[in-house]
């Protein structure tokens, strides 16, 4: 009983320090660094904050080093639940790392184009289309990461509905959760145009599965009456 609340907590700790970095990425690194569609602005704005634009590619390893290990300690947690869908968990979350540090190393191919360490022979017009063409690239690629966001929180939800340890309603939630991920991810790839819409409807959810079963792992661990 110690061990899996132990176990549960430690898992808490790390989604919390994962979603952490999920926000210092999204929200101020891309603030601080970004201008969509211009790529001068972009080159001027990367070059002015070239130490946030560094940590954020710190900060993108070091979260998807979290979610692995967020991935195995939910395994242990899980396992005795059902092993093979803890398997499952843990492939669909793995599956995805090495996507991250291909997109890390065309972001600082991207700050070099901009600082011109590297294509010297090229024009700067030519340096700055070609590093955001590379940084387009890591949307295009979050884009299709998106699936997998949604799918591991297919066995993740059915694992905590089956546990008898942790509400049944957060394996509910998380379902709901990953099915969002899923729907915002087709409908940015089949119908753009209405990917805004399903980001207002879809974030409250997102919101609702994932930060739910977070502070519940963090403070409660699992039921006493187990």
């Amino acid at each position: 009983m110690k061990s899996k609340i132990k176990t549960a907590r430690l898992a808490g700790l790390l989604y919390l320090i994962w979603i952490i970095t999920a926000v210092y990425s999204l929200v101020y690194v891309q603030s601080q660094t970004i201008v969509a569609g211009d790529a001068v602005a972009t080159a001027n704005k990367i070059l002015a904050n070239e130490f946030i634009f560094r940590t954020g590619i710190f900060n993108n390893i070091i979260s998807s080093i979290v979610w692995l290990l967020i991935g195995l300690t939910l395994y242990r947690l899980f396992k005795q639940v059902n092993e093979q869908q803890a398997k499952l968990l843990v492939a669909l979350v793995i599956v995805q790392i090495p996507a991250v540090f291909i997109t890390e190393a065309l972001n600082i191919t991207s700050l070099m184009l901009f600082k011109g360490d590297i294509l010297k022979t090229f024009e700067l017009s030519q340096r700055q289309d070609l590093a955001m063409l590379f940084l387009k690239t890591n949307d295009y690629v979050t884009i299709t990461l998106e699936m997998f966001w949604g799918l591991w929180l297919f066995p993740f939800g059915y694992l905590v509905y089956k546990s008898g340890f942790i509400p049944r309603i957060l394996g509910v939630f998380l379902i709901l959760n990953g099915i969002a991920y899923v729907i915002h991810f087709f409908t940015h790839i089949l119908l753009p145009n209405y990917q805004a819409l399903v980001f207002q409807i879809a974030t409250p959810i997102w919101t609702l599965g994932e930060i739910s079963i977070m502070l519940w792992l963090l403070i409660k661990g699992v039921k006493n009456n187990v």
